[in-house]
């Protein structure tokens, strides 16, 4: 089987490592890739764009793939998989007209409205009807969010109401680009957050493991809003029950609207939740793809072929499937360029890579590229160290192990990746 991976990040990293050792795959390609990718055994990479659709349809036929998945969300968005479709090819991701769960918040926030599935209450604007008097007599905090893809960036905290008008004005005057040109403000809600990532396939949903990410750039959370600083599988916070209740008023409605409205979903499809303390799962945001960073801990658990997954979900059968875990906590920390989420230097080299595969864990590439045979910085997230453990205690050990004999000149991290689960492991003690 061969098979073609999009996107150069850690999750498209982790896609390749996981394929990679899969018995039945004889191939696995990249495109465009990363350091750590180029550097994986039984991968090659690709020179082109992820977005590069007639190219990779191109690459797809000439090189016989017979699966493509697509990792990042803006191929997703733009129609890929409409594309390789077109061309009888099999691609593992939503349609483009799916895939506005994550192009469009607005869309999305009007979706969860009509098929009464929690969510904050908001309001949607642009700058032509844009009410400043209204996000005045809103209760702070509030969130700002810009409508299109933004890189993760898009989502702005808002502790007062002027700082609220003032982020709507900074998007509607060009701050995310295009993705601004509407904006979404909503409630800021109290809670937990949770991340619940499933493979769907029409109305047939196979949840994968639980995880938790960390969306604040510094230690016990604060700082400015991240594409994520670390996760970990499984999430304490995902009991049982909490789990049932994410099926049954989330997902399964989510999977059944998108059927109503003629818009069947095939594809991995992420719920970003914030776990209130009456234990309801409001909808933060829906991807239309893995998540990053919690591919990188959740792949590191699959024990399941990943691309069989893939093709029950792409056949209609996933309901025959079941995914197999490794029951260890798997607890990856991302390793940033200095200036992340802002501007960030891109070039420096990367020492420690090799000290640290000797540990136990595996450290994942996202933000580097080859530069004469070193490894260098090329982005703002740029590694994720994943440590495996009997606990998340352990594998928070194990990952800063990781961290710890890795360095470039700038590098940042967190120290606390996992700590809500460690607290509750001490306390049931």
């Amino acid at each position: 089987m061969r098979v073609l991976i999009l996107g150069s990040g850690g999750r498209e990293h982790a896609f390749a490592w996981k394929i990679a050792n899969t018995p039945r795959v004889s191939a696995v390609f990249v495109a465009p890739g990363n350091a750590g990718t180029a550097l994986e055994s039984g991968v090659t990479n690709v020179d082109i764009a992820a977005d590069d659709i007639e190219k990779l349809v191109e690459f797809a036929k000439r090189e016989k793939i017979d699966l493509t998945i697509v990792g990042p969300e803006a191929p997703l968005v733009i129609g890929v998989t409409d594309a390789f479709e077109a061309a009888g090819l099999r691609c593992f991701g939503p349609r483009k007209l799916a895939a506005r769960l994550e192009g469009s918040k607005a869309f999305t926030k009007e979706f969860l409205r009509r098929h009464k599935i929690p969510t904050a209450a908001y309001a949607t604007f642009t700058k032509a009807n844009f009410d400043a008097a209204w996000v005045r007599a809103q209760r702070a905090p509030l969130v700002v969010k810009a409508d299109g893809l933004a890189a993760g960036k898009g989502v702005i905290i808002c502790a007062t109401q002027e700082e609220a008008v003032a982020s709507a004005q900074a998007m509607f005057d060009g701050q995310f680009g295009s993705a601004g040109n509407t904006v979404v403000i909503e409630e800021f809600l109290e809670g937990e957050e949770a991340s619940f990532i499933a493979i769907v396939s029409g109305k047939h949903i196979l949840p994968l493991a639980t995880s938790q990410d960390h969306k604040r750039r510094d230690d016990g959370d604060q700082g400015p809003n991240t594409g994520g600083m670390g996760a970990y599988s499984p999430a304490p916070v995902v009991t049982d029950e909490l789990h049932a209740r994410i099926m049954r008023e989330v997902m399964r409605p989510t999977a059944e609207g998108l059927i109503s409205d003629g818009t069947p979903y095939i594809g991995f499809l992420y719920a970003g939740l914030m776990i209130a303390p009456d234990g309801t799962p409001n909808v933060l945001e829906f991807n239309c793809r893995f998540g990053d960073p919690e591919t990188q801990p959740i792949l590191s658990r699959l024990k399941s072929d990943l691309t069989a997954l893939c093709e029950a979900a792409l056949d209609g059968r996933l309901d025959r499937v079941n995914a197999e875990w490794d029951p260890r906590a798997a607890l990856g920390v991302v390793l940033a360029a200095g200036g992340y989420p802002d501007s960030v230097r891109k070039g420096d080299e990367i020492s420690g890579l090799e000290q640290a595969a000797a540990l136990p864990g595996k450290v994942f590439h996202a933000g580097t590229v080859l530069n004469n045979g070193k490894v260098v910085t090329n982005g703002g997230r740029v590694l994720c160290a994943v440590g495996l453990g009997s606990t998340v205690s352990d594998a928070q050990k194990a990952a800063y192990a990781l961290c710890d004999k890795i360095t470039w000149n700038g590098v940042q991290y967190r120290r606390d990746i996992g700590y809500r689960a460690v607290q509750r492991e001490k306390s049931a003690k």
